[in-house]
């Protein structure tokens, strides 16, 4: 992964699943592909997932070693979540 235009560090909005870890909130877009929303700043994320949403602080070797364990196909750097994206 290039990290060129990414910040040192983002925040990636996570959530927990039925087995009660935390892991990555991935989004299905309207095209099928899946989808990473980052911010690089917290406030940005809360705009998104509400104030108190729950998030991790990540690198560019964290990202990267994300997309080993659960490949997506976009990475949204201080996107507006898509009003549809359904979560996974």
């Amino acid at each position: 992964m290039s990290n060129r235009g990414m910040p040192p560090v983002v925040y990636a909005p996570t959530l927990r699943d039925d087995t009660g870890r935390d892991r990555l909130r991935m989004h299905e877009m309207p095209d099928g592909r899946v989808g990473l929303y980052v911010y690089s700043a917290l406030d940005r994320l809360e705009e998104s997932y509400g104030e108190g949403a729950s998030w991790v602080l990540m690198s560019v070797t964290h990202l990267e070693q994300a997309i080993a364990e659960s490949p997506f196909d976009l990475l949204l750097l201080d996107r507006e979540l898509h009003p549809s994206g359904a979560a996974r």
